[in-house]
């Protein structure tokens, strides 16, 4: 694999001319004030954690509802652990394309689980780090004293979309439903144009700016000087890791789905494919055309897919018999222009991170980075490599440098598994610790960006004598 180029230096003319429109708002951009403290001196324990395979929407799982595939990974997480439904305080569930007849999906997948009515359950959206957001609330429930036992999680369903009717068509329809009769209802008819039947489909762009996540991220890609060749590698990197992984049973975390309707068990994710460069270099710019450089094959896919996983402390995990996976050691999440910033979230985080936590670089021992697009992903590599972004945007005497690639998602990422966006989060903290077991670590990261110009940044230790079953 040719890596030559993501370690070299960054071109930093290109860069210069994008951000320094940006350098007014400095202050502003730096990560907002730090979590506070677990003061109560337990240590939040991950204890297991699984997911359904994730699929490319409009496959095996088109036919479920979100709340299914919720359902069937609270279940599983359930039957892996051992536990039972009583001893479950409260659950908290990422979504962020929610489907509007389950709101609060986290409640219903809860009761459509069997989980007692008296279990509380509350949803969290925070685009693609949503059940990262679901993990650390959890953990500050823990640490307030407030519940013992946390199941955190998120689920997304990209194969049936909300589709609204047009605001137009929409008001007719709430006015005629108000028409008390059959004059009013035929005035009202008199104002329909055929141009109300348009409807609004939802789209993966910022609503402050209008602007898609892809576009965005060519934009970013090319102030970095991120080449099309290296996005292309990176790409092909994470799907033949992926593949590895696969065939080595690493994926403990995925539980097989038995779904409805569908003749054979759903037991794999369906989206890695390992290609060729050369296959990759004849694809066609997906957003920016006719120049950009990203494509079908070096961006994620629309995907489908649930995850949960069992937060606690060490005393109660020790309490119920338990082993636990990893600590929890620390997180913090952090907010920029979500125009030209959008995808910097990894950049941003993992600095403010090592330094609340006192690590460096060679401290961590395993990474697990959000694979929103592959430029995304160098382009912050080099920002972390880069003096003057780190100086000029991070507030840093020097570099950060770059991590050792050797430890990076070695088993993939969202490019190559999948990428249900507020899944994604129980993956990467389920991987990280996993990885630590068979790489015989202790300090794993994980980061994520996210839509709005945000990111979280997580710290997770191996648990002593843990296994990656």
């Amino acid at each position: 694999m040719n890596f030559r180029i993501i370690q070299s230096k960054t071109n930093y003319l290109s860069a210069t001319s994008l951000f320094r429109r940006l350098e007014h708002r400095q202050l502003a951009t730096q990560v907002a004030a730090q979590p506070k403290r677990n003061n109560n001196g337990q240590n939040i324990v991950l204890v297991d954690g699984v997911r359904t395979p994730f699929l490319t929407s409009g496959t095996s799982y088109s036919n479920l509802m979100p709340h299914e595939l919720a359902r069937h990974s609270l279940l599983s997480l359930l039957q892996k652990s051992r536990l039972d439904k009583e001893l479950i305080d409260y659950i908290v569930y990422g979504s962020v394309i929610q489907e509007v007849k389950t709101s609060n999906i986290a409640r219903e997948a809860a009761l459509s689980a069997g989980f007692s009515d008296k279990t509380p359950a509350h949803t969290v959206t925070m685009a693609c780090i949503s059940s990262n957001a679901a993990i650390t609330t959890g953990m500050g429930l823990i640490a307030t004293n407030t519940y013992d036992v946390i199941v955190a999680g998120g689920v997304e369903f990209m194969s049936d979309v909300p589709i609204r009717h047009s605001r137009k068509m929409r008001a007719l329809m709430l006015k005629a439903n108000k028409a008390k009769s059959l004059g009013q209802r035929l005035s009202l008819l008199s104002t329909f144009r055929p141009g109300f039947l348009a409807p609004e489909l939802p789209a993966v762009a910022e609503f402050s700016s209008g602007e898609t996540m892809g576009h965005s991220a060519d934009r970013l890609a090319s102030a970095f000087n991120v080449t099309r060749r290296e996005q292309d590698d990176y790409a092909l990197r994470s799907h033949t890791l992926a593949k590895q992984a696969q065939e080595k049973g690493y994926f403990t975390d995925l539980v097989p789905f038995k779904v409805q309707g569908v003749d054979k068990v759903v037991d794999k994710d369906n989206g890695i494919r390992v290609s060729t460069p050369e296959s990759l270099a004849k694809l066609r710019p997906a957003f920016v055309k006719p120049y950009g450089t990203i494509t079908a094959a070096n961006a994620s896919f629309l995907s489908d897919g649930a995850s949960a996983c069992l937060v606690m402390t060490e005393e109660k995990a020790k309490e119920l018999g338990l082993k636990p996976k990893a600590f929890l050691r620390d997180f913090l999440y952090v907010s920029q222009d979500p125009v030209n910033q959008l995808l910097l979230g990894p950049a941003y985080g993992i600095p403010k991170l090592l330094k609340k936590v006192g690590l460096g670089l060679k401290d961590i021992d395993t990474w697990e980075i959000h694979e929103a697009f592959a430029g995304q992903i160098v382009a912050n590599l080099k920002a972390l490599d880069s003096e003057w972004f780190c100086k000029t945007y991070l507030g840093l005497n020097e570099k950060v440098g770059t991590p050792d690639l050797s430890k990076w998602n070695n088993w993939g990422g969202s490019l190559s598994i999948g990428h249900p966006f507020a899944a994604t989060g129980v993956r990467l903290c389920m991987h990280t610790a996993n990885r630590l077991v068979r790489e015989d670590g202790k300090f794993g990261v994980v980061a994520a960006c996210a839509a709005g110009g945000q990111g979280v940044a997580m710290l997770i230790e191996r648990y002593p004598g843990a296994n990656a079953d």
